[in-house]
């Protein structure tokens, strides 16, 4: 059985010191052409792999990056976690991920494990961020981005979308199809800047088109599919049937959709529905949902550079990134006739 090679026998096989070793590994201090191209022979030859730890010891640097998510399942993460790993292996890190369930607690352990890991940086993904992760985070000195629907509330570095704009252009894009009597299912109760930005562009949108406001049409569903089953029936159970739900997530608008199939009415013949953020599901369900397209990758992928310029104390354009948006138009909508 081959045993694990070490630093000491490399240095034996190519006939130099393990100083010398180290050296060439770390890039740390130079040595001539020849010694160093010897050295990367003989680890090709017989598959040395450093030990990471003592590598950051040397370099001061361990090349680790955490990133803390409320769910790696969900559809919403994933597509985020794409665009970090991928920019992550460009700049030659390595992520560190801690699954927390949504849970408070298990988000704040997460951050004192990944410092014990000694991660360089932490990408915080999480539904609810307060001021106890991001003090704990600060108060550790720890460079840090977040993607969170609570992030904007404070003054740290997010990367989201204009979700004002983006609610006001789909609320017109209903409208414009003909539908006057347009349910809202927002994905929290809390008087997040993001539930207030999105709410205001639903009622600007609203008010422009001289609609009145109706409070009976706005439900706080959450992301979940089961949110948006349990709002939507809610609603027609209530008796108020709209012409069109407008549901701030591509999964609870699915659950919207089934809602509103089960209480015998047809989408979008009956009820048109929309979503928000164009995850995959959104594409594979039937009818196809037309949704606000947020750029999840690109917010994985933005958030991990701006990580890593901190680390290395690069400057950077403002703290709150916003990616562009667009509706992307499927088959749960159609032209209401009047």
């Amino acid at each position: 059985m081959k045993m694990n090679i070490t630093i000491k026998d490399v240095a034996k096989k190519a006939g130099v010191s393990i100083s010398t070793v180290s050296r060439v590994i770390n890039d740390s201090k130079p040595v001539t052409d020849e010694v160093k191209q010897k050295v990367l022979d003989v680890i090709k030859e017989t598959g040395y792999i450093p030990n990471p730890l003592a590598r950051s010891l040397v370099t001061k640097k361990s090349q680790l990056i955490g990133v803390i998510v409320p769910e790696v399942s969900d559809s919403f993460v994933n597509e985020i976690l794409n665009g970090i790993e991928e920019i992550a292996k460009m700049y030659d890190y390595d992520i560190l991920l801690a699954n927390t369930y949504s849970d408070k607690e298990q988000e704040l352990k997460s951050i004192n494990l990944l410092r014990a890991k000694q991660v360089e940086g932490i990408v915080m993904i999480s539904w609810i961020l307060d001021e106890d992760h991001i003090n704990y985070i600060q108060n550790c000195g720890m460079p840090a981005t977040y993607i969170s629907k609570t992030a904007r509330d404070f003054d740290i570095y997010t990367v989201s979308t204009s979700n004002k704009e983006a609610t006001y252009d789909m609320t017109n894009y209903l409208i414009g199809k003909g539908h006057e009597k347009i349910a809202f299912v927002m994905t929290s109760q809390d008087d997040t800047v993001l539930e207030m930005e999105r709410l205001s562009g639903y009622e600007k949108a609203l008010s422009e088109n001289n609609i009145n406001l109706d409070n009976s049409l706005i439900k706080h569903g959450g992301t979940t599919y089961e949110g948006g089953y349990k709002s939507m029936k809610e609603l027609l159970e209530d008796g108020i049937i709209p012409h069109a739900a407008f549901v701030t997530g591509d999964e609870a608008a699915i659950g919207a959709i089934n809602a509103i199939c089960d209480a015998g009415y047809k989408v979008p013949e009956d009820i048109s529905v929309t979503g928000f953020n164009d995850v995959k599901i959104a594409k594979m369900y039937r009818p196809k949902l037309t949704t606000v397209y947020q750029p999840l990758y690109d917010m994985g992928a933005v958030a991990i550079r701006m990580v890593i310029k901190l680390i290395n104390k690069e400057p950077i354009d403002g703290k709150k990134i916003e990616l562009p948006y667009r509706i992307i138009e499927r088959e749960s909508v159609i032209e209401r006739k009047k």
